[in-house]
């Protein structure tokens, strides 16, 4: 069933001592440009760096007893995969990742160190279906989707809850949007939180399939990915997109130019690392200042995974 805000209540109670309650911080400065009042969710200090966590605790923790004996399964490179390793290493049960052999070490090295069992296979997504298929016949584990699970889309939607009990009367929320997962579970956060507030997103021109699939009213196959903002590359799922298509209020495009340079904004006055990703709805706001003026506005800072030697700015 559609998570409401009671199930993201309940996520919240399970998750809640397998997660961090990431802090709320604001800049003067930002506040200055945009003529409004900005409140960043910083989950770029959540556990594994990213808000996934979040959604992957609650999907691991809703498990039965006879389900989470036969353990997880998933197929990514990013962020998920990490986020469901540890979510299984707090409930005791194994973690399978499929993962393209041309994943990033560092991200390897992550999901190994959290104690899953790493399956390589070709980087084409036949390839990493067919491996999570293979993986699942023999070992009975539950596949759980990155974003297209009602479950995780509850966990993400923890994130928007914490934000609204902690700053009040926001007007606006705005998160990034790849596969959906966060955005849905912020919408349905704020239907009830917020009842008068507006929920927008950023979205890369590069890789807009989000945009257009509200736009034509069906879901669009992502571009080939090659936007900066490499967690934003994935299509809407048919789990997420109606939660979208209804609530959202608009999704904002953002060039390159535009993302890395609200990213180098970030990192150069907050003095916190964020991933370019998690620089996309601010470069929304900046893009379109006259939508945020006199508004009190919360911006969920999606992760801060970033390849050190590979800084898009360099």
């Amino acid at each position: 069933m559609e998570p409401t805000i009671q199930t993201i209540k309940e996520a919240h109670s399970r998750i809640k001592s397998y997660i961090h309650k990431t802090p709320v911080l604001t800049c003067k400065t930002f506040d200055q440009l945009i003529n409004a009042e900005l409140f960043f969710k910083c989950e770029n200090f959540q556990k594994v760096g990213a808000f996934k966590m979040r959604g992957a605790a609650n999907a691991v923790f809703s498990l039965t007893e006879e389900e989470a004996q036969k353990g997880v399964a998933s197929h990514s490179s990013g962020n998920h995969a990490a986020a469901l390793a540890l979510a299984a290493h707090h409930r005791g049960i194994k973690a399978y990742i499929v993962m393209p052999k041309n994943s990033p070490k560092i991200k390897k090295d992550a999901v190994a160190g959290y104690g899953a069992e790493i399956i390589l296979c070709d980087s084409t997504l036949s390839a990493r279906e067919a491996g999570l298929d293979e993986v699942v016949q023999k070992t009975g584990a539950t596949f759980i989707h990155p974003y297209n699970d009602y479950h995780v889309i509850a966990g993400q939607g923890t994130a928007a809850l914490e934000l609204c009990n902690e700053v009040n009367n926001l007007d606006v929320l705005i998160t990034p949007v790849g596969g959906g997962g966060l955005l849905s579970g912020t919408l349905i956060a704020a239907q009830s939180l917020l009842s008068d507030a507006s929920v927008f997103a950023g979205e890369p021109f590069l890789a807009d399939d989000a945009w257009q699939s509200v736009q034509t009213g069906n879901i669009v196959p992502p571009k080939p990915p090659i936007t900066v903002a490499d967690g934003l590359r994935t299509a809407l799922g048919n789990k997420t997109f109606p939660i979208i298509k209804n609530y959202v209020q608009e999704i904002i495009r953002v060039s390159e130019e535009e993302i890395v340079s609200a990213m180098h904004l970030i990192w150069e006055r907050m003095k916190i690392v964020i991933e370019p990703s998690a620089a996309v709805p601010f470069a929304a706001v900046l893009s379109r200042k006259e939508l945020f003026i006199n508004k009190r506005v919360g911006i969920i800072l999606s992760g801060g995974n970033v390849d050190l030697l590979k800084l898009p700015w360099l």
